[in-house]
């Protein structure tokens, strides 16, 4: 009754003071012109934007969960529905006065004519307040969503280039809306920039000045409609001069493509025996052997078809399962908090077998999404253990397969994407008909359709919500029963989802030089675009073209130039941390780095629970060995699918742990370790010490560092001296990382 009451009281205000508005506008603000009647202003059209622009609907204002001091708009203004009626209806309409439009709280407060937490948003004698002053006084109508819902934005220029640090460029937008009309909205738009020390953005002008030498994306935003703008700071010095490095394969064309362009020189291919250890420890977790390494070099062949050798052989071995079968486990959350002891082995049986075969990727992702039966006898349906209920099956499986973080969207439309909140449950609704009950054996489960009571609701208005594709497609419509998650796995896998091909090609990409194309892998947007786009389509291609191979997938991206790059710098690319122009040193994994601490000293960890002869790579999850070097080192609890978990970097409580705990020293001084066998073998000195730098760090020592170590072994007690020499290696930073 009072919304209706307020209504009426909105007509008649329109009704009595439309004449009056342009008057009053004049009057008050000397407008100028008074002499015609006021442009027709609208809610979605003209104030929606004044509100998200000076911050109103941020989430540090009103747009916050609760809102603020008692009043509550939409996060960034993604309902102006529920917006328009929280400015009309909240605490009886008091946020307006149309007798008197310029005593409305709606302008006084941001005007700071009354006193306002937020403080002065826009003047007096703005054309915001304005705009605002003239709504009000035309009975603050909402507007036509059927016409005045924005259709495309544009903006202009589509990518900025500056020659120096110092430019400045300028943007312009301009909007189409519903009904064709367009409206240049530079000045509402929102534009920032993902990495404000290279180019930044002064937000009242829509100036762009480049700061440093490096690139950025500027994201562009009004109304719900996103756009992402390239630009590109080079370097200034005089004298580059592109000299072609040999390409291998199409990733190095397009790689030096935009190198050249950037006027970045990259760094040519490192040397066959650090290639060798990069290779075994991306392929397989495993540092190579002492004997490997010296069949390496060794051997006469063309060192472009040792390495092609090499690489197949790796992805031939039982240590590639293990390894990748540790990748797949964290992101499939395989652990026994979920599935229990039982399940957790079946789960990892079942991943195992799937890497061992090569099973093609998108059929592996239709038998997860559609499993269903005893988790025991199908270990495929533990995908579903772990998650249970809709809405996480949703999150997970639109993260980990497409790339995209729906989370954001459970509460709102997504602040920096396309994804609406309808969207968000019309996905979750694939899976609200899967069910799980108990088995007939001791901790197992069985993932069943439900027939009846399973229907996603929106929490916020409680209708039903059907299953829907986030993006449009050809695939046979979805069912209405419980069967609608086969037509998701239809539609998921196809090779026409712009998403799923496209995702793992970037998290493969990933794995191999340390960061995606697109990065963080797991979190594919428009304000998060590739750093090389004619990149990724092309691996993306080339991956649907064999079928959805992974192994072929790496074996491309390993074979590249791109990836067999050296460390080592130019004056040119030095500071490149985005286009691939050379390696960057990784640290090695908690699994690698335990297993390569046992292979170097030649003396296999110790786990709970498991045979002694289990590499840390062949864990089954995270519960085994819990609170030890693994989990210092960053392996992850698989709490979330989200590729943060695990950790990479370097922290006080790892270098202590490596200089003063039991890991390495009980390792370096195993009597039946390397070095105890190479005393008791009775090897000269020089032989000891090229062991040891083979075994820990893949290659012979240098001239130098072979006389030192000779030096010192000679000078006491040989066996404590070759200890503290592995000791040594062991934690130097070319033993802990991947270089």
């Amino acid at each position: 009754m009072l919304k209706l009451v307020l209504a009426l009281s909105v007509a008649a205000g329109a009704l009595g003071l439309a004449a009056a508005a342009p008057l009053a506008a004049d009057a008050t603000h000397s407008a100028g012109s008074g002499q015609a009647e006021q442009p027709r202003v609208t809610f979605l059209r003209d104030v929606a934007p004044i509100l998200n622009k000076v911050g109103c609907t941020a989430g540090a204002c009103h747009g916050a969960a609760k809102g603020k001091n008692g009043f509550k708009l939409s996060l960034r203004g993604y309902d102006p529905q529920f917006d328009y009626e929280a400015l009309l209806y909240d605490l009886a309409g008091r946020r307006f006065n149309r007798a008197d439009p310029g005593r409305s709280l709606m302008l006084a407060k941001p005007s700071q004519e009354v006193a306002h937490g937020g403080g002065r948003r826009f003047a007096k004698d703005s054309d915001y307040y304005k705009t605002i002053y003239n709504w009000i006084a035309q009975g603050v109508p909402y507007g036509d969503p059927a016409k005045e819902t924005v259709a495309e934005l544009r903006a202009e220029p589509k990518e900025i280039f500056m020659t120096r640090p110092g430019e400045t460029a300028s943007l312009k937008v301009v909007v189409r809306y519903q009904d064709d009309q367009t409206r240049d909205v530079t000045r509402e738009t929102t534009i920032e920039s993902n990495v404000p020390d290279v180019a930044s953005v002064e937000s009242d002008t829509s100036v762009i000045r480049g700061e440093r030498v490096g690139e950025a994306t500027l994201l562009v935003r009004y109304q719900g409609t996103f756009g992402a703008i390239p630009v590109t700071v080079l370097n200034p010095k005089p004298g580059f001069a592109w000299k072609p490095l040999p390409q291998f394969n199409y990733i190095d064309r397009l790689v030096d493509a935009k190198l050249e362009r950037l006027k970045i020189q990259p760094s040519p291919v490192t040397d066959d025996v650090t290639f060798f250890r990069r290779l075994s420890l991306d392929l397989t977790g495993r540092l190579p052997s002492p004997e490997s390494v010296r069949a390496l070099l060794d051997d006469p062949t063309p060192s472009r078809v040792k390495r092609a050798k090499t690489i197949d052989k790796l992805i031939a071995s039982p240590e590639y399962v293990d390894h990748w079968t540790v990748k797949w486990g964290d992101l499939l959350q395989s652990s026994r908090k979920y599935l229990g002891e039982k399940g957790a082995y079946e789960f990892q049986q079942w991943i195992r077998d799937a890497i061992a075969s090569n099973r093609p990727y998108d059929k592996l992702v239709r038998e997860l999404l559609t499993a269903r039966g005893s988790s025991y006898d199908n270990p495929a349906a533990n995908y579903f253990r772990v998650t249970r209920e809709a809405r996480p099956a949703m999150e997970k499986t639109t993260q980990v397969f497409l790339g995209v973080r729906m989370v954001c969207a459970q509460c709102h439309d997504h602040p920096f994407e396309r994804w609406t909140q309808n969207q968000y449950y019309q996905m979750s609704a694939f899976f609200s008909a899967v069910g799980i009950r108990a088995g007939y054996e001791v901790g197992e489960e069985i993932v069943f359709d439900r027939r009846a009571e399973y229907e996603m609701k929106h929490p916020k208005d409680g209708r039903v919500m059907k299953p829907q594709f986030m993006l449009a497609s050809s695939v046979a419509p979805v069912p209405d029963g419980p069967q609608r998650r086969d037509a998701l796995a239809e539609w998921l896998t196809s090779k026409d989802n712009p998403f799923f091909a496209r995702a793992i090609a970037n998290r493969m990409w990933s794995y191999f030089v340390g960061k995606g194309i697109i990065d963080p892998v797991d979190d594919i947007r428009a304000s998060n675009p590739p750093s090389n786009p004619a990149l990724l389509e092309a691996l993306t291609k080339d991956f649907v073209a064999h079928g959805f191979d992974l192994r072929s997938l790496m074996r491309t991206i390993v074979s590249s130039r791109a990836y067999q790059a050296s460390i080592v710098t130019n004056e040119w690319n030095a500071n490149d941390r985005d286009n691939f122009s050379h390696a960057i040193p990784r640290r090695l994994s908690a699994e690698e780095l335990m297993d390569g601490v046992s292979s170097a000293a030649g003396a296999r960890a110790r786990f709970p629970e498991v045979p002694e002869d289990t590499a840390a790579s062949q864990l089954v999850d995270p519960h085994i060995g819990r609170e030890g070097f693994l989990d210092v080192f960053g392996r992850p609890p698989r709490e979330s699918s989200c590729e943060c978990e695990r950790r990479s970097d370097f922290s006080l409580p790892q270098a202590l742990n490596l200089v003063n705990g039991r890991t390495i020293s009980d390792a370096v001084a195993d009597p039946n370790g390397r070095v105890a066998r190479l005393v008791l073998s009775g090897k000269s000195d020089e032989a000891m010490v090229d062991e040891l730098y083979l075994a820990a760090l893949s290659r012979p020592p240098t001239q130098e560092e072979r006389q030192r170590g000779v030096t010192y072994l000679s000078n006491a007690a040989k066996g404590s001296r070759a200890q503290d020499l592995l000791w040594a290696l062991l934690n130097s930073q070319a033993f802990l990382y991947i270089y």
